[in-house]
C-alpha cells in the first residue's frame, strides 16, 4: 500500500510527539502528570475522588487515583442507555528496576543503589546505559506531607557489565544476572565521614530543596537518559523506553482529545500496576473504573438497572502493545500470525482468555479499521510458549462488556530499548478515534 507524503509526514508528527510524552514521562507517576497537563489544555475539569460530583452534559473531566492512574472521559450527547460507554484502557506502568525503600550503601569505597526488579524486564538491556532516578519523593511538611515529582536529567547510575575476560561464555550462554547481588546500581564514590545512605539522600534533597530529614518516602524507579529517536533506511521506525506501554495510552489520549461533541460517553482509562498483575487499588482489578461508571451514571439518574442497559450497549479496547514479527528468530511465532511493524494495529486471541477478544469483539474493530481506512492484523501466540496477558480480560469480567485486545507492533518488548513503528502509532491513533464515535 502506497502511503501518501503528507500522511507520512502526519504520522512522523504524531509519532514524535509520542517520543517527547515518554521523554517526559520517565516513570508511571509522571506520565499520570503528563497526561494531566494535556487535559487540563484541552479544557478538561479535574474531579476529586472525595468530593461530589457535578456533571454537566457535553463536558469534560478527568481523575487521579494513586498518583499513576487516571480516567479521563467526556459525557456524550446521547442517552446512556442507548448508546453506552466507549472505553480504552491502557497501562501507565512498564517494566524495570525500582529503589529499594533504603537503596544506597556502601561498598569498597563506592555508593551502590540497591534495586528490585518490578514486572519482567530484559535485565541485560540494563547493563552499560547511561541511567537515571525518577518518581515521586514525600516529604515532611508543618501539617502531614506533601509529594514531589522527582527527575534527574543527568545520567546518575550505571549497571557496568563484566568484562568477557572474567565472563568466556557470556556471547554463547547470554548474560545472566543474579537480582540481588549482581544488579546494584553504581551511583559515586564514597564521601569520607559520609554515610552512604545520607550521601544519596542529601543528593536528593538539594534537588528538590528540601531538608534530608524530611523525606519520608518514596516511589523511585530507574529510567534509560537517552532520548527517543527515529531509525531506518527512511526514518520509518522510532526507539525508545516504555513504548509498552506509554505508545497505547498516548494513541488512547490523543484519540480522546480529538473527539468532540461524541454521541456515546467516552472514557480513556489508564492503570498503574497491569506489569505486576493489576492487584491494587489502583490498578485495573481494583474498583478504580467501575467506581467512576457508576458516578457517571449516579450524574444522569440511572438506577441499576439502566446502567446495566447502558454497559450492555459499551464496548472495551484493552490497547497493548504487540509482538512484531522478528526474522532473526522465526521459530519464535505462530506460523500464520507474522504480524509486520508498520502494517497496521493487531487484533490479539488467545484461546485461553490471556485476550479478551471474541470473533464478534474482532470482527467489530475489524469494521472501525475499515471505515477509519486502516490496515489491520491479527495474532495468536505459539502454543507451546506461554502466552502473556493484559487489562482486557480484567475489565471485561468486572464490568461485563464486549472487549477486544488490540495493540500496535513492536520489537524487543520489555527491553530499556524499545521499537515500533511510524505508521502504525497514526493508524491506532485513528482507528480508536473511530471507536470513540462509533
Amino acid at each position: 500500500m502506497t502511503i501518501p507524503t503528507e500522511a507520512r509526514d502526519h504520522a512522523k508528527a504524531r509519532a514524535l510527539d509520542l517520543l517527547n510524552f515518554i521523554d517526559a514521562s520517565p516513570s508511571p507517576w509522571h506520565a499520570v502528570n503528563s497526561v494531566e497537563q494535556r487535559l487540563l489544555k484541552q479544557g478538561f475539569t479535574q474531579l476529586n475522588e472525595a468530593k461530589a460530583w457535578q456533571l454537566n452534559p457535553g463536558s469534560s473531566y478527568f481523575v487521579i487515583r494513586g498518583g499513576a492512574s487516571i480516567i479521563a472521559f467526556t459525557l456524550g450527547k446521547q442517552e446512556l442507555t442507548s448508546s453506552g460507554f466507549r472505553i480504552v484502557g491502557a497501562h501507565t506502568d512498564s517494566p524495570g528496576l525500582r529503589l529499594k525503600p533504603q537503596a544506597a550503601y556502601g561498598s569498597d569505597g563506592l555508593v551502590r543503589i540497591g534495586v528490585e526488579v518490578y514486572g519482567s524486564p530484559i535485565l541485560a538491556t540494563f547493563t552499560d546505559r547511561d541511567l537515571s532516578v525518577a518518581g515521586r519523593v514525600n516529604v515532611r511538611t508543618a501539617t502531614g506531607f506533601e509529594t514531589h515529582l522527582l527527575k534527574f536529567d543527568e545520567a546518575l547510575m550505571r549497571l557496568p557489565n563484566l568484562a568477557i575476560h572474567m565472563n568466556r561464555k557470556v556471547n554463547d550462554e547470554g548474560l545472566k544476572l543474579n537480582k540481588q547481588t549482581e544488579l546494584p546500581l553504581i551511583f559515586g564514590i564514597g564521601e569520607a565521614g559520609i554515610e552512604a545512605d545520607r550521601q544519596f539522600m542529601n543528593y536528593i534533597a538539594n534537588s528538590l530543596q528540601v531538608k534530608a530529614d524530611d523525606i519520608l518516602t518514596w516511589e523511585l524507579n530507574v529510567f534509560d537518559t537517552q532520548p527517543g529517536s527515529f531509525w531506518g533506511g527512511n526514518q520509518e521506525f522510532i526507539a525508545d523506553s516504555q513504548l509498552d506501554n506509554l505508545a497505547s495510552c498516548h494513541a488512547a489520549l490523543t484519540a480522546l482529545l480529538a473527539t468532540e461533541n461524541p454521541g456515546s460517553t467516552c472514557v480513556c482509562a489508564l492503570f498503574d500496576h497491569e506489569e505486576v498483575g493489576s492487584e491494587s487499588a489502583a490498578g485495573a482489578s481494583g474498583s478504580f473504573l467501575s467506581d467512576v461508571i457508576q458516578r457517571i451514571s449516579a450524574s444522569v439518574a440511572l438506577d441499576e438497572e439502566t446502567r446495566l442497559r447502558a454497559l450492555a450497549q459499551s464496548f472495551f479496547v484493552s490497547a497493548d502493545m504487540a509482538h512484531a514479527y522478528h526474522p532473526n528468530h522465526p521459530g519464535a511465532y505462530e506460523p500464520c500470525h507474522h504480524v509486520l511493524v508498520n502494517q497496521g494495529p493487531v487484533i490479539k486471541t488467545n484461546a485461553n482468555q490471556r485476550y479478551s477478544t471474541s470473533a464478534d469483539t474482532a470482527a467489530r474493530f475489524i469494521t472501525l479499521c475499515e471505515s477509519a481506512g486502516v490496515p489491520y492484523q491479527q495474532y495468536a501466540h505459539r502454543t507451546d510458549l506461554g502466552c502473556g496477558s493484559t487489562i482486557g480480560p480484567i475489565i471485561a469480567s468486572h464490568l461485563g462488556v464486549p472487549s477486544v485486545d488490540v495493540g500496535s507492533p513492536m520489537w524487543a518488548m520489555h527491553s530499556i530499548r524499545e521499537s515500533a513503528g511510524v505508521l502504525d502509532h497514526s493508524y491506532m491513533i485513528a482507528v480508536l478515534e473511530a471507536m470513540y464515535n462509533s
